[in-house]
């Protein structure tokens, strides 16, 4: 189905997942978040989800606190609890949880396996190309409705 996660984070193939350990220092995990051009990373410890790092955590557990990001580890200041979502959810269903939820990430995950990353710029691009699929079916069809009453 095109509008689950699976099919976004397909899309997502070029793009690498990007990860630290807990023992990271916040300036590394910075660094990675620069220079990947992401929001976040999650921080795993082997092949286990331990958390997640962001920029809002940055902002509020780091400069707000005023802590040093090369002395405070990540695994100190990062989302630990962190909501999930399988691949066979929709788009709809991802965006639903991102905005109730107040989340810009989310771990696709799948019998505890780390599948991949979605971010709430990834599902609102995918839920605005499906309504302008939906338009523009609508738009054909009464075009062909149109024509067919024009030959009648």
């Amino acid at each position: 189905m095109l509008n689950t996660v699976a099919s976004l984070l397909k899309e997502k193939e070029k793009s690498k997942l990007v990860i630290v350990p807990p023992s990271a220092s916040v300036a590394d995990a910075v660094r990675a978040m620069n220079e990947e051009s992401v929001g976040a990373v999650l921080v795993m410890d082997g092949e286990k989800l331990v958390g997640i790092f962001t920029e809002r955590d940055v902002m509020g557990r780091i400069v707000g606190a005023q802590r040093d990001p090369v002395t405070t580890l990540v695994s100190e200041v990062m989302t630990v609890g962190v909501r999930t979502i399988e691949p066979t959810s929709t788009a709809e269903e991802a965006l639903r949880l991102m905005s109730d939820r107040r989340h810009r990430h989310l771990p696709v995950v799948e019998d505890r396996k780390v599948l991949g990353l979605v971010s709430i710029g990834d599902v609102t691009r995918r839920y605005i190309q499906s309504q302008q699929e939906q338009i523009d079916g609508a738009l054909r069809a009464v075009r062909q409705m149109g024509l067919s009453n024009r030959r009648g």
